[in-house]
């Protein structure tokens, strides 16, 4: 478990931006390093520990991209068609039984080896086959069709770069290449608190004054897409000595702390004074909306991020600190939020020098099937309206120097579908 100083983000702001917080991780939060070996599919999430170098080629033979004919390109017809005529059969997984012969063409299955000789292939759709040959259509380039001996990956080349997420295409590689085990990252530990004599857990009773508890649950749902080991520490109350009693005693087994709830202002929020406590607070207020009452800390050597108790806001500042620390603790590479461009289909004023979230549907853009998506804004604000989320489709992004939005105006979406 890596232990960082109690001063080691040293920031003595009030507010702090997103980029400056995302800065402090990277620039601050040492990997916590370690390695393990997994089988294929169970290294699918994790982080690549080190830089996977290819045993062999990729592919390990010349072969044909495509069914067709096979031939020598120096035996076409300086111009038109050209007629070869047949030498045998080449089927996937087996060998050629002999190279090809001067003006003759072999069938070729995909992924079959090109016979000695042979360096183009023609399609089997582009090609007139008769019963003693066949025409080769004019303008085949050499080479056409056919996968040359690591063409995709080189002996010895890099396959995939260490601190790289391992997904579905990764994991295809690598069994591609002929490995069934891989180096991995160890999962990041992370515990997950709530806080708050307001809250129960689901499918207990609720007390006069109580409301059944999300966040944590749509805190460890967010992090099992992430690289980590996440234990759900239950709910925190709101007394000062217990909850830094528990951040403490937490931070032994732990790489991460997350909380929700307990970071503002009042009388009863306990988190800020409880990180205090036990190390050294970095921060306490974001620039971002919803979500601006968000700590960081160091407590016992474990870094402590606090999230907001409204739940869009605790989803909001998780994708800006707790998933790029969670990211930087196991050694990955930065993974900025997906975006891409939109349409604004609303009107909307803001304030300077914070950025802001606005959930929106998308819908279709009047231009047709060029034309960007329009997003249209969700009826209601409330940073702790939860089908605000589950009506929704996206975040419409609002940089800090944006004051105004109108219908029609380009923006940035980031969409649920990939954040969430």
């Amino acid at each position: 478990m890596a232990q960082l100083s109690d001063d080691c983000f040293a920031f003595g702001g009030p507010l702090l931006s997103v980029e400056a917080a995302e800065a402090l991780i990277t620039g601050r939060v040492p990997p916590l390093g370690g390695e393990e070996s997994l089988p294929l599919l169970a290294a699918l999430g994790r982080v690549l520990a080190r830089d996977l170098l290819a045993p062999g080629p990729l592919p390990p033979f010349f072969n044909a991209a495509v069914d067709g004919y096979a031939f020598r390109h120096g035996d076409l017809a300086a111009g038109g068609r050209s007629f070869l005529g047949h030498d045998g059969r080449v089927a996937a997984g087996h060998s050629p039984d002999h190279p090809l012969r001067p003006g003759t063409a072999a069938r070729i299955f995909t992924g079959a080896p090109m016979p000695p000789g042979a360096d183009t292939v023609v399609m089997q759709e582009d090609a007139t086959a008769e019963a003693d040959g066949v025409w080769v259509p004019a303008g085949l380039k050499p080479g056409a069709n056919a996968r040359p001996v690591g063409e995709d990956v080189a002996q010895g080349a890099l396959a995939l770069p260490a601190g790289r997420r391992l997904r579905a295409p990764e994991i295809g590689l690598a069994a591609a290449l002929g490995l069934a085990v891989l180096p991995v990252v160890p999962r990041v530990r992370v515990g997950v608190f709530s806080t708050g004599d307001e809250l129960a857990s689901p499918g207990r009773p609720l007390g006069a004054a109580q409301t059944y508890d999300s966040n944590r649950f749509s805190l460890l749902a967010l992090l099992a897409k992430l690289p980590v080991a996440a234990t759900d520490l239950g709910i925190l109350p709101d007394e000062a000595a217990a909850t830094a009693a528990a951040l403490r005693a937490a931070a032994g087994s732990h790489d991460l702390l997350l909380t929700s709830g307990g970071v503002s202002t009042g009388e009863e929020d306990h988190v800020r004074a409880a990180i205090e406590q036990g190390g050294r607070l970095v921060f306490w207020r974001l620039a971002v909306k919803p979500g601006r009452p968000a700590a960081m800390g160091v407590v016992a050597g474990t870094p402590v991020v606090g999230l907001p108790g409204n739940p869009v806001a605790a989803i909001v500042t998780f994708l800006h600190l707790a998933r790029p620390l969670v990211l930087r603790l196991a050694g990955a590479a930065a993974e900025p939020l997906p975006r891409f461009p939109a349409e604004a289909g609303f009107s909307y004023r803001k304030k300077a020098g914070r950025r802001e979230y606005v959930r929106v549907r998308l819908v279709a853009g009047a231009g047709g099937g060029a034309a960007l998506p329009v997003a249209r804004k969700f009826g209601r604000e409330g940073a702790g309206l939860l089908t605000s989320l589950t009506e929704s489709e996206a975040f419409v992004e609002l940089a800090e120097d944006v004051l105004t939005v109108a219908p029609g105006d380009p923006v940035q979406v980031l969409p649920f579908a990939t954040l969430f």
